[in-house]
């Protein structure tokens, strides 16, 4: 059975989507990722060793991979895309998207990879949508009027039966879907066949025009027909004809008695003016709906009743433009308030209608005016609704990442006009992980709600703040230059680092913020805000808690970290790192008595690169996980042969924080030494302060576990950090390392003189043993020997060296006396 290089299990185990990888000959699955054993609600290891077939849920399945194992001596192989199901361990079918490669790992030897994603997200939103067209359909088909839809151009998007029914249209016609026919029918079946075309030309010039006028066919039917402009995110993209047959209601007195019981019927308000406009008649729905009585009604004017949104009560100058188009279109319709006798607002759609009394003229006191006012509270909400959950964030009401695109471009309009500047700023809230995490989410929510609280109390009416997701905000400041955005950002932290409570708990909370100015640092939405997130991440890596505006460098250095990045994955992968050892000297006999493993870096490319520039990113990254342990395998796989060769030292090699903290590193230094066949007590692991003090709880437990394998144990750059004396106490340590910039001094400056001494005094007062290091002369080492220093190790003797080189250097002292070997060594 083909079994993948150690290095394919991390490699997809970092992958978000489902992988398998499968042995070609027996189909039988070698290896699996998290999200693979999510997917069939099962282990790794119950997906590692059974057959892929099993794991299918269709009879299809069982020849798509007889055709793969089929193809497996072929020069190219399979690789097959498609879609199909598999079967979850409760039961249920699963869709997946499935791809399948086949992959050399080396010549005559190749695997399958088995991509695997769930679509079930995606199946159901196109049920839905499916629904939602369907839906939408017979809302169309079910309206009582003839519609027809057209984009700006004229050209026709939709309409319904009923629209070809009142032109008497031909099916064919409508299925043929050219416009020009259709237009031509119409205007053909139009007895003023001059004023429809006008009509039509004035609607094509005027794409915000609202009209409503009656056009009486060459069959005899009369239709009223409403022009209403259609938008689209506030923009006009076509207009929406409704035709309704209206011939029955103009010719028929029985239509007119018929009307008269509507009237009364009717759920929407209905009133009847004189000519004046100047109500005589209402329904009772008109008095439901208004909250006025029919005696306070009736002798009211239109314009008194109803007013457009946003205008005063008081204000009737609006009403001019509807007295002429009812004295020369006969209809007018459009949106009105009213104000109720409570105060209250209440919207609605509006629709005029002139009508002269039979055997009258149009100037005689016989006409009336028919209203229709539709109640759209409801609809209102609803599109009010709509509008927060598009454009606003739903927990917190903020605007979201929509609504912060139309006003970042709004802004950059008003600024590129009028050459003013504004700033952009991006927040993120530092460790807010380690609330969601100890906490629970549903509270981690609730902070975050507070903090959108906060931050709007930071701003004016004319800034913007935006939640972009997860803890990630955005502050549009306008018409601000960079001492506004200074005195905003220290508004904010000053806000935020006022203690929060909830649910009888106080903690604190603080943020880093990045600032980015218009127009130095960006011209366009996407750059000022990727721009104003390198500068929040420089201030995460100088920890925290302040802000700092943007400098082209930053994203210079952003994408220098990446390379490098890259080119350690690489390096690792080519095996061009390699350890060097330094030695470590006992400080009374001069024996080397250990070698501290250095990690050293040459890249093709990049020549000599200092660990001082890779580890911090290598740490940033998580790649110090890998390298840790590429590290602890190849320090201990050499200790084990000086061991076998007669050589017997400690060995010595760094742990990092994120390395120390992984689940199984106990078990991988286990691993190491079995491998290596190395006994534990001639390994020595060096931790920092910092990692003992982060989870002490966690720590010891793990300290405690690899102190009864047999490892020793070190406490590097002691003194450099928050040292404490309890720790020191609980934790099975066996030696201190004095840093390197306390040695420096020695032995002149008083300072490091007493830090040195107060260390050694420490390690002799808990019985531990002291290493100093970086020590480079001989009156260095001769202040450390008087002091009572253990060991040391510095450029004095040597410094870190290749394995050869280390093992001709430390051989030269084997046969001197003890006194001659310091010197030997220098």
């Amino acid at each position: 059975m083909t079994t993948p290089p150690p290095v394919w299990e991390p490699l997809i185990g970092s992958l978000l989507e489902a992988v398998c990888l499968v042995e070609p000959l027996t189909l039988h699955v070698v290896a699996a990722n998290e999200a693979a054993a999510a997917l069939f609600g099962q282990p790794v290891s119950a997906l590692v060793g059974r057959p892929v077939i099993e794991l299918s849920a269709t009879p299809e399945d069982e020849c798509f991979w007889e055709d793969m194992a089929a193809g497996v001596g072929t020069a190219e192989g399979p690789q097959i895309h498609s879609d199909s199901f598999v079967r979850h361990a409760d039961g249920r079918m699963i869709p997946v998207e499935r791809r399948v490669n086949r992959i050399w790992m080396r010549p005559g030897q190749a695997i399958f990879v088995l991509g695997l994603r769930d679509q079930s997200a995606q199946r159901q939103a196109e049920d839905e949508l499916e629904k939602l067209v369907a839906e939408l359909r017979a809302t169309l088909e079910s309206t009582a009027e003839g519609i027809l839809v057209t984009d700006l151009h004229g050209a026709i998007r939709g309409c319904n039966q009923l629209f070809a029914q009142l032109w008497d249209m031909p099916v064919e016609l409508l299925t043929q879907r050219d416009d020009s026919q259709i237009l031509e029918w119409m205007r053909g079946h139009v007895v003023d066949e001059q004023r429809f075309v006008e009509r039509m030309g004035e609607l094509d010039r005027d794409p915000l025009l609202r009209a409503s006028d009656v056009l009486r066919l060459r069959s005899g039917r009369v239709l009223e027909r409403v022009v209403l402009p259609q938008y689209g995110r506030g923009q006009p993209i076509g207009r929406v004809c409704s035709f309704r047959d209206i011939t029955e209601q103009l010719a028929s007195a029985a239509r007119l008695q018929l009307a008269a019981q509507v009237f009364e019927s009717s759920l929407d308000a209905i009133f009847v003016t004189d000519g004046e406009h100047r109500i005589a008649a209402v329904n009772a729905s008109c008095e439901r709906i208004t909250g006025l009585g029919r005696e306070q009604l009736v002798g009211l004017r239109t314009e008194a009743l109803l007013h457009p949104p946003g205008a005063d009560d008081a204000d009737t100058a609006w009403f001019e433009l509807v007295r002429e188009q009812l004295a020369h279109r006969g209809v007018w319709e459009g949106e009105l308030w009213h104000r109720r006798a409570d105060g209250s607002t209440l919207p609605g759609q509006v629709s005029l209608v002139r009508l002269a009394a039979e055997g009258t003229d149009p100037g005689e006191t016989g006409v009336r005016h028919v209203g229709f006012f539709k109640d759209l509270t409801e609809t209102v909400a609803a599109q009010k609704r709509i509008e927060e959950l598009a454009f606003t964030d739903a927990l917190t009401g903020l605007p979201n990442r929509v609504m912060l695109a139309e006003r970042l471009d709004f802004a950059l309009a008003m600024s590129h006009r009028h050459q003013t500047p504004f700033a952009l700023l991006f927040l993120d809230l530092d460790r807010f992980k380690q609330i969601n995490d100890s906490l629970g989410h549903v509270f981690g929510d609730r902070v975050l709600v507070e903090v959108a609280e906060r931050l709007k109390t930071c701003l004016r009416q004319i800034d913007t703040v935006a939640r972009l997701g997860g803890d990630e905000f955005v502050m549009l400041l306008n018409q601000t230059d960079a001492r506004g955005a200074e005195a905003i950002a220290r508004r904010v932290l000053e806000v935020l680092g006022q203690p929060f409570t909830l649910e009888g708990m106080s903690f604190s909370v603080t943020a880093s913020i990045g600032i980015a100015m218009y127009p130095n640092d960006g011209e366009s939405m996407d750059d000022l805000i990727k721009n104003a997130d390198a500068a929040m991440y420089r201030v995460k890596e100088r920890g925290r808690a302040g802000f700092r505006f943007y400098q082209p460098q930053m994203n210079v250095d952003l994408l220098a970290r990446m390379k490098l990045d890259h080119s350690m994955r690489l390096a690792l992968e080519r095996g061009d790192f390699r350890l060097h050892y330094q030695p470590q000297i006992d400080i009374a006999s001069n024996a080397v008595v250990g070698a501290e493993a250095l990690l050293r870096w040459r890249d093709p490319g990049l020549g000599d690169v200092s660990p001082g520039e890779f580890i911090p990113v290598a740490e940033e990254s998580g790649f110090i996980v890998a390298l840790g342990e590429w590290v602890l395998r190849e320090a201990v796989r050499q200790a084990a042969l000086w061991r076998a060769q007669g050589r017997s030292m400690v060995v010595s090699v760094n742990v990092s924080a994120l390395q120390f903290q992984q689940a199984d590193f106990v078990d991988r230094v286990a691993t190491a030494l079995a491998e290596a066949k190395l006994p534990a007590t001639w390994l020595e692991l060096e931790l920092t302060e910092s990692i003992l003090i982060r989870d002490a709880d966690e720590a010891l437990q793990r300290l405690r576990a690899l102190d009864r394998l047999g490892v020793q144990l070190a406490i590097d750059d002691f003194g450099t950090g928050y040292s404490s004396l309890g720790y020191l106490k609980r934790f099975p340590i066996r030696k201190l390392k004095i840093d390197r910039s306390f040695i420096k001094g020695l032995p002149g400056d008083e300072s490091d003189a007493g830090i040195a001494q107060a260390v050694i005094q420490v390690a002799r007062a808990l019985r531990l043993r002291v290493i100093a290091e970086g020590v480079e002369t001989m009156a260095q080492r001769d202040f450390l020997q008087r002091a009572g220093c253990d060991e040391i190790q510095g450029f004095l003797f040597a410094p870190a060296l290749p394995v050869a080189e280390f093992e001709a250097r430390t051989a030269t002292m084997l046969d001197l006396p003890s006194g001659a070997k310091a010197r030997a060594l220098a």
